[in-house]
């Protein structure tokens, strides 16, 4: 809606009301006798504070220790503070005053200065309006008004040439421009707007100026010479004297209104074609800005504003707290003001951060008295107080690593100092390690102490050995023992001697622990080993002291002692340490010793390593543990029948013994034992079928049969035996032994097969014995007899076919036309010719006539082929 002023009356366009909730952020402290800065953290608080705070002292301290500061404005030069004694002092960053001037002789109210800092303006109570130059006097001037000036603005392009050195001022209820004409160079005046109360803030950004009165903000675009925009107060009850409006350009065409405890986002945009031309029709409207002014936030907050600035896309915001609890040292009176850094949404926003400000007599001032001016670029910020002024800037990652230290974070800090080397100024990875360390050493938290050396000594020898002996003075060198290195850097031998011999006296299971895990380089071993010894004279059994110095032996190279020692312990890494350092040659005199300490590999290194340890000696010695030597003679016939005959006949009681499954086989395999030593022990033993075996191979069949039939009562056995015999007699005595035995006669039938003729069996068998299952005998017999007689059969009419088939074939050979030699062997001479009567023609196609062929006492022969086969013969005989 536009007024009739030209001024669009703005609302909230589609957004919504937040109220801040109460957050419990970190506090910022100061020491109000130092002029140092020293902040304070809520130790409750995990959360970073995003700034870091320092008091401007130096002539600040002295200035508003006799005077009040009442107006700020900041560039990144300088600092110009208005005071209520009309002073102007302009300092530089670190509070050290550059120039003063009395131009005021009450309250400055505003300041402001042009985007080149040459120029600045001032007003005050006095109703004096000062433009002074910082580097010339040639544009200074000063205007005397006829009432109090509450606001000032420069034009930003003031300091440059043909600018027109404008600015405007808040005289009273008007806005008034100030600028010089090119004629005369004289200073004309144009009011802009009045008559709706006291002006009291003007800011000016590019083509833009913003004020506000008792009323409200309103915009005026000095490109177009219109004003845009009237955004009224929320609440006219407000009385602008207790509560300051505060104006902030985010960028040229965004702005935010600070007021009590609402917060506008606004920005400026440009109208649409279309909607200008709405609007022009629109009677009573003559003129339409171009621009328009949209609300597109409006947020509450629980604290008043005292002042705005930005943070890329956040906003900071000077805030005066008066609802909540409240801190420990806010007892009476005002509560200090707070930093608040907030990122706004649509319809809400997130509070990033929010700092309460130690200022000095901060309980004494209200709300309107505090000003946060800021340097957005470098992202500082100044807050102004009658008594003080501080100064808010990014915290650095040195700052970083301060706010860990203070909460004992020292693992966080190591590690972002060592991501960060370069960008950290004050502190060092090393330093921070250090600080750690002496705080873990104090607080007696030696484990982590030693945990975190490796992480920060690095390979730093020097530091390394000098925390080793500190831990050594507080007898802490087991807790620093797994962390010592040993390969990436090498301290001194006295070093790791003191450790080992420190575990030796102590602990020996953890002095063999390092042993094993620290190579044998880095200490003397001879130094090491003769402190065993010492130690074994008092503890002379133990293991543990043992298995070291057996491992001691081995790092310096006597492997016969440590293998002397290993099996003695009979050490599982006996066989390990015998095939590592080929000490076969150290082992021929404890063959025993290894088959007890683990005779499945004890076997295969004997076995295989037969040069090094004969199969004599290694008999000899395991004489007295016949087990063992069961099991090493078998693996070497395993591998080599004949390698061990000379003891096959040992080997025969040996598996008679122990093995009793493997002798039979061991008994048809070998050739090198005596059969009737063999036949005595197996007869020691009751080997029924190892007894028969060997009586069969003496000739002794008649006795072996009666064993099986007798002994074993195994007819099948009995079967076999004379089958592989193959005796008609043996068959008889089988007959005969069984004729009294039923089921020997069943078997007989049975099994007996085409070796005998059944009638043999059937007509021997005596009257009247009971003979279970014979009719199923006989019909096997008759079956078994059909199947030969089918088989004779078939393999007759096979046999026939075969041979008609054949003959077949040859008649058809003869049959065919055969190419014989042209000349006869014999004479020469044509076989065909006139005068041929008779011819020779044999199959091997040698052609000869009838009066030349070969008689022989079996008659004629091809005696080319003859003496072809006799030839091959004596060439068969001479080789």
């Amino acid at each position: 809606m536009e007024n009739i002023n030209n001024e669009t009356e703005v609302t909230p366009k589609d957004h919504e009301v937040k109220k801040a909730s109460e957050t419990g952020d970190s506090v910022s402290d100061y020491d109000d006798d130092n002029e140092d800065s020293s902040e304070y953290s809520d130790e409750s608080s995990d959360d970073e504070p995003v700034h870091k705070y320092e008091r401007i002292g130096n002539n600040v301290a002295n200035l508003l220790a006799t005077d009040a500061a009442s107006c700020v404005a900041v560039t990144d030069k300088f600092i110009a503070m208005g005071t209520h004694w009309g002073m102007v002092h302009v300092i530089d960053h670190q509070g050290n005053k550059i120039k003063q001037y009395a131009i005021h002789t009450t309250t400055v109210n505003q300041i402001d200065v042009d985007e080149r800092g040459e120029y600045l303006g001032s007003c005050s109570d006095d109703g004096r309006v000062c433009i002074t130059g910082l580097y010339d006097n040639e544009e200074n001037q000063t205007l005397t008004l006829d009432c109090p000036v509450k606001a000032i603005a420069l034009d930003p392009r003031f300091s440059r040439p043909h600018s027109g050195k404008a600015f405007v001022t808040g005289a009273g209820d008007k806005l008034v421009m100030y600028e010089k004409s090119t004629w005369l160079n004289r200073t004309k005046s144009t009011v802009i707007h009045g008559g709706e109360g006291a002006i009291r803030l003007i800011k000016w950004r590019s083509y833009f100026i913003a004020w506000c009165n008792d009323l409200g903000v309103k915009v005026y675009d000095c490109q177009y010479k219109q004003r845009i925009t009237n955004i009224a107060k929320d609440d006219p009850t407000l009385r602008s004297e207790l509560h300051r409006c505060n104006i902030y350009w985010q960028n040229d065409t965004t702005f935010l209104i600070g007021w009590a405890d609402t917060l506008k986002i606004c920005v400026i945009r440009e109208r649409s074609h279309q909607e200008t031309a709405e609007l022009t029709r629109r009677p009573g409207d003559p003129t339409v800005p171009p621009r328009k002014v949209e609300i597109i936030a409006i947020l509450k907050t629980d604290f008043l504003i005292c002042g705005l600035a930005s943070k890329d896309d956040l906003i900071v915001i000077l805030a005066f707290m008066t609802d909540g609890p409240r801190l420990s040292d806010e007892t009476e009176g005002s509560r200090r003001p707070q930093l608040h850094v907030i990122r706004p949404r649509v319809n809400d926003y997130d509070d990033i951060s929010s700092d309460a400000l130690t200022v000095n007599s901060f309980h004494l001032y209200r709300s309107n008295e505090y000003h946060l001016q800021s340097l957005p670029d470098e992202s500082v910020y100044f807050v102004l107080s009658p008594q003080d002024m501080i100064i808010a800037r990014p915290r650095d990652p040195d700052d970083h690593i301060q706010w860990l230290i203070e909460r004992s974070r020292y693992p966080e800090a190591i590690e972002f100092a060592g991501q960060n080397p370069t960008t950290i100024k004050r502190y060092s990875r090393l330093g921070i390690g250090e600080e750690f360390l002496k705080q873990l050493i104090d607080e007696e938290r030696y484990e982590e102490a030693a945990k975190e050396c490796r992480s920060i000594l690095g390979k730093s020898k020097i530091l390394w050995e000098d925390y080793i002996f500190k831990f050594a003075k507080l007898k802490q060198l087991r807790v620093i023992s797994p962390y010592i290195p040993t390969m990436e850097i090498r301290l001194k031998q006295a070093i790791y001697e003191l450790i080992l011999n420190e575990f030796l006296q102590s602990n020996v299971d953890e002095f063999f622990q390092l042993v094993q895990k620290w190579p044998p380089e880095i200490y003397d071993i001879s130094t090491i080993i003769n402190a065993v010894l010492d130690k074994l004279k008092s503890h002379p059994n133990q293991p543990v002291l043992l298995e070291s110095l057996a491992l001691l032996h081995s790092h310096n190279g006597r492997y016969d002692q440590a293998l002397g020692i290993y099996l003695t312990l009979k050490h599982p890494d006996t066989f390990q340490l015998i095939a590592k350092h080929n000490l076969f040659k150290a082992i021929p005199d404890k063959v025993a010793q290894l088959m007890e300490l683990d005779q499945s590999k004890a076997v295969p290194l004997l076995v295989d390593n037969i040069a090094y340890i004969p199969i004599e000696t290694a008999v000899n010695q395991l004489e007295n543990h016949p087990e063992y030597l069961h099991v090493y003679l078998d693996s070497l016939y395993r591998k080599d029948r004949s390698i061990s005959k000379a003891f096959h006949s040992r080997q025969v009681e040996l598996y008679a013994k122990f093995d009793r499954n493997k002798l039979m086989d061991f008994l048809k395999d070998s050739d090198y034992y005596p059969l009737p030593t063999a036949l005595k022990v197996c007869q020691e033993y009751n080997l029924i079928s190892e007894v028969v075996y060997l009586m069969g191979k003496m000739g002794n069949w008649k006795e072996a049969l009666r064993l099986i039939i007798e002994e074993l009562k195994d007819v099948k056995k009995a079967i076999d035996f004379a089958k592989d015999i193959q005796d008609n007699d043996l068959w008889d005595d089988l007959i005969a032994y069984s004729m009294d035995k039923p089921e020997f006669i069943r078997g007989l039938l049975q099994h007996s097969g085409t070796h005998i003729n059944p009638l043999r069996v059937l007509k021997r068998i005596p009257k009247n014995i009971r003979i279970s299952d014979l009719q199923v005998s006989l019909v096997k017999i008759l079956h078994d007899y059909n199947l030969q007689v089918s088989l004779r059969e078939g393999c007759s009419r096979i046999l026939v076919s075969d041979c008609f088939s054949l003959f077949d074939r040859h008649y058809r050979c003869v049959r065919r036309a055969q190419t014989i030699s042209s000349d006869c062997p014999v004479c020469r001479n044509p076989v065909l010719h006139d005068s041929t009567t008779d011819l020779a023609i044999f199959q091997c196609l040698h052609s000869f006539h009838g009066e030349c062929t070969p008689v022989g006492p079996q008659g004629i022969f091809c005696n080319i082929c003859s003496t072809k086969q006799q030839k091959d013969r004596s060439r068969t005989l001479s080789r």
